[in-house]
């Protein structure tokens, strides 16, 4: 995924950067004028690829969240390939909070979206 968004020219409006995969506009943003939890995530990706870390996190926190989680995830695969070693219980755990914690942002900044 890290390879797509490097592959793509992220949006200056900080959404709609998955055009360019030949995907359709966001329909919350077409019927109802609003952005969804996702929106602007493809962009924070392809920002975050450049090392563009500040418009990463203005196109979409959770996104660049993500994207961190990502590259770690890659790291740790290495890891296992080489080692043998599956991830521990505990790195197990941490990434799952992680992933919980990134969900609960991805809402609170969808709501803070919404009312401004």
């Amino acid at each position: 995924m890290l390879g797509t968004a490097r592959s793509l020219t992220p949006n200056p409006n900080g959404m709609g950067t998955h055009r360019q995969l030949g995907l359709p506009p966001c329909s919350l943003v077409v019927l109802m004028g609003a952005r969804c939890p996702s929106c602007g995530m493809t962009t924070s990706w392809a920002h975050f690829t450049r090392g563009s870390w500040l418009q990463s996190v203005q196109a979409n926190t959770a996104g660049f969240l993500l994207a961190i989680i990502s590259v770690a995830c890659s790291v740790g695969a290495i890891f296992t390939i080489f080692s043998g070693r599956g991830p521990s219980y505990r790195w197990q755990w941490g990434l799952c909070l992680a992933l919980v914690a990134i969900f609960v942002l991805a809402m609170v900044e969808w709501g803070v979206r919404l009312v401004s």
